[in-house]
This record gives C-alpha cells, sequence and structure tokens, in this order.
C-alpha cells in the first residue's frame, strides 16, 4: 500500500512544558571560581619551580572552569528559560535566580507577565449587513512556554493575528442594534458579547501556549460611509418609542377620568359626549405644543 502523503511516526507531536529544577547558580560560581584559584596556584607554581606537571594539569583545569561558568544563567520573576540541547527540547526553569545546566544547553528567554494590546480599527459587516468600525483590546499572558516556543513561529504575531480574525468572525454573529426585544446586540450587551470574543480568541490561541485574560470592545462604530443615515433612524427609533409611552400615559389618564366620573356622578355624559371628552384630553395630553383652551357660549 503507498504510504506517501501519510504522516510519519513523530509527526503533529504535541509538545507541552516541561518543568526542571537544575542545580543552584551560587554554589556552583563558587567552586568554579575556587577551580579558576587553584589552576593559576599550579601554573605559577609549576612556573616557579619549573615543574612541567602542575604547568599541564592547571591549563586544561583552567580552559574548563571557564567553560563551564557559561552554564550559569538568571531567571528573573515572571520569566523562564526554554532550554535545547542539540534541538531537542529539555524542559523549561521558571524559578527565579542564578542557576546552571550543561553548557552546551541552549538558553531562551520567554516573558510570563502580563500583557495586553488594542487591534486596530477593523472594517467589517455586523448580522444586519451594515458596515461598521470595531476594534477590541486584548489582555494576554503565555502559560506554556514550550508551545509558545515551538508549535508557532511568533508567538507574539499569532496572537495579535488570530485575536484580529477573532474579533472580525464575532462581529459577524451580532447586530449592531438590537432590533427585537431579547435580541443581544454589539451595541447594547457588552459583556455577552465581551465572554463571546474571549472565548473565540482563546479557541484560536489554546495552540500557542497562551491564556486570555480579558478581552473587551474598545471601539465601536458605524462606518462612516452610513453613520449619518443610522444616526436619523436611531432619532426616529427614539421619537417612536416616546410617543409610544406618551400615548400609553394619555390613555390611561383618559380612562380614569372618565372612572372618576361615572363613580362620583358629576355629570352624565352620553357615547357622543364621552367620545368628544376622550378626543380633547387625548389631543392636550399628546401636544407636543400648550394647548390654548376655547370656551364655547350657547345663546
Amino acid at each position: 500500500m503507498d504510504d506517501v502523503g501519510k504522516p510519519k511516526s513523530g509527526q503533529n507531536h504535541i509538545m507541552n512544558e516541561v518543568l526542571i529544577e537544575p542545580m543552584s547558580g551560587l554554589g556552583t560560581l563558587a567552586g568554579l571560581l575556587g577551580g579558576l584559584l587553584f589552576s593559576m596556584v599550579l601554573f605559577f607554581y609549576g612556573v616557579g619551580t619549573q615543574v612541567p606537571g602542575p604547568v599541564v594539569i592547571s591549563i586544561p583545569l583552567g580552559i574548563v572552569c571557564l567553560w563551564a561558568l557559561t552554564g550559569l544563567f538568571t531567571v528573573n520573576p515572571n520569566e523562564a528559560k526554554v532550554l535545547q540541547l542539540f534541538g531537542n527540547y529539555r524542559g523549561t526553569v521558571r524559578e527565579p535566580g542564578l542557576r546552571w545546566v550543561n553548557p552546551f544547553f541552549a538558553k531562551r528567554s520567554i516573558s510570563l507577565r502580563v500583557r495586553n494590546f488594542e487591534s486596530e480599527r477593523l472594517k467589517v459587516n455586523d448580522r444586519s449587513g451594515s458596515p461598521i468600525e470595531i476594534a477590541a483590546v486584548v489582555v494576554w499572558r503565555v502559560v506554556d512556554t514550550a508551545e509558545a516556543i515551538f508549535h508557532v513561529e511568533d508567538y507574539n504575531n499569532f496572537v495579535h493575528v488570530q485575536s484580529e480574525s477573532a474579533l472580525r468572525n464575532m462581529a459577524l454573529s451580532y447586530p449592531y442594534d438590537s432590533h427585537e426585544d431579547g435580541e443581544i446586540a454589539l451595541q447594547s450587551h457588552t459583556a455577552e458579547v465581551a465572554h463571546h470574543l474571549r472565548t473565540e480568541i482563546q479557541d484560536r490561541l489554546t495552540q500557542a501556549g497562551v491564556e486570555v485574560l480579558e478581552a473587551r470592545i474598545s471601539h465601536l462604530a458605524y462606518a462612516p460611509e452610513i453613520a449619518h443615515a443610522m444616526l436619523q433612524r436611531q432619532q426616529a427609533s427614539a421619537v417612536i418609542a416616546a410617543r409610544q409611552k406618551i400615548v400609553e400615559g394619555a390613555v390611561g389618564m383618559v380612562e380614569m377620568a372618565l372612572q372618576h366620573l361615572d363613580r362620583n356622578k358629576i355629570v352624565e355624559l352620553d357615547t357622543p359626549n364621552k367620545a368628544a371628552l376622550v378626543s380633547n384630553l387625548l389631543v392636550v395630553l399628546c401636544s407636543e405644543r400648550g394647548t390654548q383652551p376655547t370656551v364655547s357660549v350657547k345663546s
């Protein structure tokens, strides 16, 4: 059977962080400095006494001690060192302080501090098809150094590109404004939208060993070409909502007035007079301007 195109053994292997605790650097430093001092003493003793044995021993000893000093390294707080030996991942050191490992180990620093960035203002369409401008602030940190170093080419750039891609995809899922009761919208439901955005970004960045702590929209607006039209639409919607409240209140007040008149027997009104009273009261209550009373005088 043809095996061309099939993944070989070990290909696409998932590499996770392995913590190691190397030797303390202070004790090793003291020992190596002592070895250097001893080699110097041997060298000068051999030169002074013209005995070749101490000189022959002191030179290799000094070279080995100097070479071993290159294995010392410092780990700062909220920093990690990724160790490799001839291309193979050997582990990660997170414990702060002076440490020593095999000088053949290659050491690569990676920050574990919390970072944040603001995306570019992206021009996308919302679920309704309206063009909008949107940007987001993402707070993140590296939690798995092996994945961050070995699974992606540049985890910083990977975080930025994937976050903007997730932001575009999220914007397509919601309208800018809610047009129905209970509908989640970008403008009005900030908590729900932020949770969706964080989940969307986290799903894309897990393979890079990154944890998303927070993601929220920092800029949201209609695109300039439709901003004026959408502003008029919002104003019209606000006017309609206000008039509905006024009419509901006016109808309630008219109903209350008729009930009081009937209950207190102030005046008995037939149907035409009731209709006229209702009409007049609605005009007074729903009018945007102050009404002028008129007095009807019959001779």
